[in-house]
């Protein structure tokens, strides 16, 4: 098992984010920082991933429907308005040449979606902003999106709690579909391994300061 080293980061998202920090923190005892609201509807709470004990730019996205959005429906956001609990979701990376890896995607087969600029604004009011690729529904979310953070600060290099990452994979049991999408971007092993088992699903895998390992 290994981390793949364009992680940006990874996506955990429920029906409620209080709940979902909640149960992160009694998983864990780490508390995830407030992230900001998104103009999807959408809020998110954050964690620092390191490995080997070093920060690097790697987080936890915690993501939920923001309290103090309008209207009472459930953002369709990474499906949140389909889940009941808890749920990791998929992942991002960050190449280097986003529009490049779109285009190498494309002629080998495997849209991964136009680039958009999207931003949030942080419980201090600060607006941040970022490109990132948008798929098309149904969208496949064992396959990575692309992320360019361009002048901001990589969420995963801020002032954040922080909990060690030990290995991140995807689990297919027939992995061939997804190893062809995932290939198409080119990006070697920057992007998740996938092994074949039993039950398609993504494995992560942390430490805790207290040396207890928990996968989710």
């Amino acid at each position: 098992m290994s981390v793949p080293h364009l992680l940006d980061h990874i996506v955990i998202a429920g029906p409620d984010l209080a709940e979902t920090v909640d149960w992160f923190r009694e998983l864990t005892g780490v508390t995830p920082a407030p992230g900001g609201a998104h103009p999807t509807g959408t809020a998110n709470a954050l964690v620092a991933l390191t490995v080997n004990g070093e920060p690097r730019p790697h987080y936890l996205e915690l993501i939920g429907p923001d309290p103090e959005r309008e209207g009472e429906e459930l953002p369709k956001t990474f499906s949140i308005n389909r889940l009941k609990k808890p749920t990791l979701i998929t992942y991002a990376v960050h190449p280097s040449r986003i529009d490049q890896v779109v285009e190498r995607a494309r002629a080998a087969g495997f849209d991964p979606g136009d680039v958009q600029d999207l931003s949030r604004r942080t419980p201090d009011g600060t607006e941040l902003s970022w490109r990132l690729t948008q798929a098309q529904a149904p969208r496949n979310y064992a396959v990575p999106f692309l992320i360019d953070w361009g002048e901001t600060t990589q969420p995963g290099l801020g002032d954040l709690p922080s909990i060690e990452l030990v290995s991140f994979e995807r689990i297919e049991v027939n992995p061939a579909p997804q190893q062809k999408a995932t290939d198409a971007l080119g990006l070697g092993d920057g992007v998740a391994a996938i092994r074949q088992a039993q039950g398609s699903r993504f494995v992560l895998q942390l430490r805790t300061e207290d040396g207890r390992e928990i996968q989710i």
